[in-house]
């Protein structure tokens, strides 16, 4: 290999890791602003989520296809396409004048990330083959991406207070163009690398239909009940679509998801688990911004700023713990313990109050959720192409990829619509003894941290059926005492990207 080529390799990992730190900061960035955006635009707080839900759904649901276009059309090619339309889809969120084009631009940003994330991750895979240069690679990558996540929660508070909560999508159009000109002049794909096989379209109609019918749902129960015969049909139909879609998967030539791939016990173990934990965690993002902003009365700075200890615990947690622990035993005496020490973490958030001490139940729930979260986030990112036969690892790791997405899309919905019902049943059942229009206005403040508790209760015991399914389903014995086949070593350099998530 020429001396050119290898340098070409190294500055195409800038361009890319650009790229990964963009669609990181998307995510948390989002949260600091969404209070003041959902002010300006006149979005109903039973619709707030869908700013964090079309993103994510989106994203989520595209995921396996956005691989598989960037394997057909060229991975070079799919990665600055979709810098370039994250950027346009960017440039209208920050113009958004009303609610639908706040949400079209949101729902933009997860398709065009959906080509971007794949694309990005198959091109380190093609151009860094040799394991130790591979591991470097994956592991800057990684770094990158982790603290993304911290530098997305300041910049998004200093943005929102100083300028306006529209800079923090106006933010990625610079990223964007730096990026993508980058990688059209330095990145070479090496030839012969793409899969010809046809498109599965039924299959990508169909998983995409089934999970935003399933969603959808899910925000319906909020305004209409559950019981309600229009969330009942869109709850059947949801189960109809996917099932469908797990039927055509078994029966197509080139399926977008070859079912062999979460068939196996521990990978199966890996995405249901790590779906579960993130939808419990994706919801206590939008719980915890309102709260500090709206109950406490955070700058949107200091918001940001208090985020900061969960995201250093989730990175001790991964690189600290996880990764020293990982080679003495095996991944479910890692992630079991992880969930439940994350539990543990929301248990102290279910304790807030109208002036709950930061210092004395806060931090120290942000902490532990961070250090529970990281560490069996490094063991679940490397099982996630266990055994996979090489022809899946590039669909077996956009599939962990897209079960924390729509984990967190679920999440985001599922919390939100129990948090507004305990919320409203809790200002009925108080409001009458409410004289004054102050003590009406302290009633309602202390139903949204009612209705808060509630629904971290639920993340509660999310998280640890999450540990109880990585307990029982994972049974994969420490590295090296199994073969792990196909394209997936660098997987475990994956684990930042459950911050976006966003």
């Amino acid at each position: 290999m020429s001396e050119t080529a290898h340098a070409n390799r190294w500055k195409a990992l800038t361009f890319i890791a650009l790229a990964q730190l963009m669609v990181v900061l998307d995510a948390t960035i989002v949260n600091i602003a969404l209070p003041s955006a959902q002010q300006d635009l006149g979005i109903s707080d039973g619709n707030r989520q869908w700013v964090i839900t079309a993103y994510a759904l989106a994203f989520g649901g595209l995921l396996l296809f956005g691989g598989r276009i960037a394997d057909l059309w060229g991975r070079k090619r799919t990665f600055v396409a979709g810098l370039i339309g994250f950027a346009a889809a960017s440039a209208l969120g920050g113009a958004a004048t009303n609610e639908a084009m706040m949400l079209g631009a949101r729902a933009l940003q997860g398709a065009f990330g959906a080509l971007l994330a794949p694309a990005a991750l198959s091109l380190l895979a093609v151009m860094f083959t040799e394991p130790k240069e591979r591991a470097k690679a994956f592991g800057i990558y990684g770094a990158i991406a982790g603290g993304g996540g911290a530098v997305g929660f300041i910049l998004g508070g200093l943005l929102t207070e100083y300028l306006d909560w529209r800079w923090t999508f106006f933010v990625n159009i610079p990223f964007a163009v730096v990026a993508a000109a980058g990688a059209y002049f330095v990145i070479r794909e090496p030839s012969g690398s793409r899969n010809r096989s046809p498109l599965d379209i039924p299959g990508v109609v169909l998983s995409i239909l089934g999970l935003v019918t399933l969603v959808y749902a899910f925000t319906r129960a909020e305004s209409d009940g559950w019981g309600d015969s229009t969330t009942v049909g869109l709850f059947v139909a949801s189960v109809v679509l996917l099932a469908a879609f797990a039927l055509v998967e078994s029966k197509v030539k080139a399926p977008l998801l070859p079912l062999r791939v979460i068939t196996e016990r521990n990978r199966g173990g890996v995405y249901l688990s790590l779906g579960l934990a993130i939808i419990a965690m994706f919801g206590l993002f939008l719980f915890l911004t309102y709260y500090l902003q709206l109950v406490l009365g955070y700058s949107p700075v200091k918001t940001g700023l208090a985020f900061l200890p969960m995201i250093g615990g989730m990175m001790v947690g991964s690189t600290q713990i996880g990764t020293r622990l990982m080679t003495r035993v095996p991944p479910r005496l890692l992630m079991a313990p992880g969930f439940l020490v994350a539990a543990v973490g929301m248990l102290f958030l279910t304790q807030l109050e109208l002036g709950t001490s930061y210092a004395s139940v806060i931090l120290p729930g942000m902490v532990l959720l961070g250090l529970g979260m990281g560490t069996a986030f490094m063991p679940a990112m490397s099982l996630s192409t266990h055994g996979v036969e090489p022809r899946d690892s590039g669909v077996a790791s956009a599939m962990v990829n897209t079960s924390q997405q729509v984990g967190g899309a679920i999440g985001t919905a599922l919390l939100n619509t129990i948090a507004a019902s305990a919320t409203t049943a809790y200002i009925k059942d108080h409001i009458g003894g409410a004289g004054s229009q102050a003590q009406q206005q302290l009633v309602q403040l202390e139903g949204q941290v009612h209705g808060y508790t509630n629904a971290i209760w639920f993340a509660v015991g999310i998280l640890v059926l999450a540990a109880v399914i990585a307990a029982t389903f994972i049974n994969t014995g420490k590295p090296g005492s199994t073969t792990v086949t196909g394209s997936g070593e660098g997987a475990e350099d994956e684990l930042p990207i459950p911050v976006i998530a966003h």
